[in-house]
């Protein structure tokens, strides 16, 4: 089998309360831009992916379909691991044809995709953490209490534009739920050492389930040092790429928790490799979003149900979109939503809403 025809297309779907608007310490957003990928083989079977858009580090811009064609047209779909080690797309192109690809295994061989990674481990339904933005003490306080009344457990929320805007937005959520809510806040590397470590301290007495990537990506033994000398466990997310580097970070004891994303592992398999060295370290994961649309929140869903190492509720925005490229949606229930068994991926792409939203 070889994969004869690649198109790359670009979607944007607006986003809703409680997500919009969705403050990080870069912008406020109120949409989700993302670049699908459509693998079609000789045999007529059709896979898709999902990578989002590089906002920050523009490592592409556009619909990169030639470059695409370039590393993919003539593969097997089943050479994945030949593939992740030939990537020369990047992390973010690549992740989106490895989706794909997988997603045409699955059907070549109809088994849902968590069958292929090794079968469901757990429950296959997936215990989701909500998400918030940067707000203000009483929005914090009144969101909190919603997603409680939604059955969510676990909320993260954006931080890192001042350490006094982060403490009065966890102090909000605090006295809106108190503990009802296991809370986890994500700077998105927006601060110095001495300020992450005077926050991680002052958080302490707020109980975080983790301290997510407070300080640039690379300074990974300014956050080994970090987490020697608060209680405030800590996350790293922005650091967690190749096998490699995940290994400097676990032999550092640099982090409590590794959330990975295929993004920026370079596709499903990269993170099942990071899963599997954590592990081993007796370091949970948990399945970084990246306000996920429907095939990668898919991809979420069969990877955790397949991995041991994640424990812990994974990030997901899904309920924040207007709509979606896939049908049926995805539906959360009291904070849990379920693995797909279709094939694959076990979504299918409905035309219709792809040319309502194609950018």
């Amino acid at each position: 089998m070889k994969i004869t025809q690649l198109n790359a297309l670009r979607v944007r779907i607006p986003q809703v309360a409680p997500i919009a608007p969705y403050q990080n310490r870069y912008k406020a957003g109120t949409y989700k831009e993302s670049l699908l990928i459509r693998l079609e083989t000789d045999g007529g079977l059709v896979g898709w992916g999902e990578t989002p858009d590089d906002w920050i580090n523009k490592s592409f811009e556009g619909t990169p379909v030639e470059r695409l064609k370039g590393q993919t047209l003539g593969r097997d779909p089943f050479d994945i691991e030949l593939f992740y080690a030939e990537n020369t797309l990047g992390s973010y192109l690549a992740s989106g044809v490895e989706m794909a690809m997988w997603d045409i295994v699955g059907k070549a061989t109809k088994q849902p995709l968590y069958k292929l990674l090794g079968g469901a481990v757990r429950s296959k339904k997936i215990e989701l953490a909500a998400c918030m933005g940067i707000r203000p003490y009483e929005e914090a306080k009144a969101i909190a209490k919603g997603y409680v009344e939604q059955g969510f457990t676990t909320l993260k929320t954006k931080a890192g534009r001042r350490a006094e805007e982060d403490l009065e937005m966890v102090r909000g959520i605090r006295d809106g739920v108190g503990d009802k809510l296991k809370l986890r806040i994500d700077p998105n590397m927006g601060y110095e050492p001495d300020v992450a470590l005077s926050l991680a301290r002052d958080l302490e007495k707020y109980n975080l389930e983790y301290f997510e990537q407070p300080m640039e990506f690379s300074r990974i033994g300014e956050s080994a040092r970090l987490r020697r000398m608060t209680k405030t466990p800590l996350g790293l997310n922005e650091s967690v790429t190749t096998p490699e580097i995940t290994l400097q970070i676990l032999q550092l004891q640099a982090a409590d928790v590794l959330l990975p994303d295929t993004y920026q592992c370079g596709g499903i398999l990269g993170v099942k490799k990071v899963a599997a060295l954590c592990e081993a370290a007796k370091i949970p994961c948990v399945f970084h979003c990246a306000h996920d649309l429907g095939l990668k929140t898919a991809a979420m869903l069969h990877a955790v149900a397949s991995t041991p190492n994640f424990p812990l509720a994974n990030d997901c925005t899904y309920y924040g979109l207007e709509g979606d490229i896939i049908t049926p949606l995805h539906v959360i229930e009291r904070g849990y939503m379920s693995v797909p068994e279709g094939h694959g991926l076990g979504v299918n792409v409905d035309e219709a809403k792809l040319a309502k939203y194609r950018v």
